[in-house]
C-alpha cells in the first residue's frame, strides 16, 4: 500500500529558508560589487597616468595645471589672463639655459634617479621643527608636479609627485625631462618657458641667450611672481652672480654631455 507523503512542512519551510539565505548573501554580494567597481576605476586611473606619461614623451606639453590655475586666478581678480608660452625643442634652446637651471636647481640631475635623498632627509628634519613644509625637489620632481599635478605642499601631493617622478625617469629620460622643464617652468607673471621669457624680457629668442641672461632667469625661478627678470632686485643680482660661478664650476656647457 502506497505511503502518503506529507508536504506541508516542506512547503512551509522552503520559502522561509530561501528568504533567509537571500538576506544573508545579499550584503556580501553588494560589498563585492562595490569593491569590484572601485578596483576597476582605480585600474583605469592607473592606466591613464601611464598613457599620459607615454604620450608626453613625444607630444609637446601645451598646457599645465599651473597655467590653468594662474589663468583662473587672473580672471577672478579681473586681470589680464592670457598665458604667454611657446614650446621650443631642446635643440633650439641655447645650452646656457639648461646649464643655468641645473646649476641653480639640481646639480645632481645627471646622476640621480629622480630624487636627492640627502636633501630630502635634511628638508624633512627641518619640517619637523617648523610649521612650513620646505621642499627639496629635484628637476624631475618639479616637472612631475608642474605637468601632472596641482600646486600644493601636502604630503599626499608629494606622494603622487614621487609616483610621476619615477614614471618620467623611466619613460622620458633626462634630456626629455629637461626639455619639458625649460618649456613649462613659470618664468614670470603669466609667462611660462624660457623661450617666451627671452622674447618678453630680453627681446630675442632662447637660441641667442647669454650666460648672464640664462643665470638671471634661473635666479628668479624660486618665485617668478615675486622676482623679476626684467627688473632684478639686489637679491636676484647676487643670485645671478652665484649661479654663473656654479655654471663655470660644473665645467660649462660640456657638463650637459653627461645627460
Amino acid at each position: 500500500m502506497a505511503k502518503r507523503v506529507d508536504l506541508s512542512n516542506t512547503s512551509r519551510n522552503t520559502p522561509r529558508s530561501n528568504k533567509f539565505e537571500r538576506l544573508n548573501k545579499s550584503p556580501k554580494k553588494s560589498s563585492f560589487s562595490v569593491l569590484k567597481i572601485v578596483g576597476r576605476i582605480l585600474f583605469y586611473i592607473w592606466i591613464s597616468t601611464i598613457a599620459a606619461v607615454v604620450l608626453y614623451k613625444f607630444v609637446p606639453v601645451a598646457f599645465t595645471p599651473t597655467m590653468a590655475s594662474r589663468k583662473i586666478e587672473a580672471i577672478m581678480e579681473g586681470k589680464p589672463s592670457e598665458i604667454h608660452s611657446q614650446w621650443t625643442s631642446y635643440d633650439e634652446i641655447d645650452r646656457n639655459c639648461a646649464l643655468a637651471i641645473i646649476a641653480s636647481e639640481d646639480q645632481l640631475f645627471p646622476e640621480h634617479k629622480g630624487f636627492d635623498f640627502e636633501a630630502m632627509t635634511t628638508a624633512f628634519a627641518k619640517n619637523r621643527k617648523g610649521k612650513k613644509i620646505k621642499g627639496a625637489s629635484t628637476i624631475s620632481q618639479q616637472v612631475a608636479k608642474n605637468v601632472f599635478l596641482w600646486q600644493d605642499r601636502s604630503y599626499f601631493r608629494k606622494a603622487l609627485e614621487a609616483y610621476f617622478t619615477v614614471l618620467i625617469e623611466l619613460v622620458w629620460g633626462k634630456e626629455r625631462i629637461l626639455e619639458v622643464y625649460l618649456n613649462v617652468a613659470e618664468t614670470g607673471k603669466m609667462t611660462f618657458g624660457v623661450e617666451e621669457a627671452c622674447r618678453r624680457y630680453y627681446g630675442h629668442t632662447s637660441a641667442e641667450v647669454s650666460t648672464s641672461e640664462a643665470a638671471r632667469m634661473a635666479a628668479c625661478l624660486p618665485n617668478p611672481i615675486k622676482f623679476s627678470v626684467a627688473n632684478p632686485s639686489g637679491y636676484v643680482v647676487k643670485r645671478t652672480a652665484f649661479i654663473k660661478r656654479q655654471m663655470a664650476a660644473l665645467g660649462g656647457k660640456k657638463f650637459l654631455k653627461n645627460l
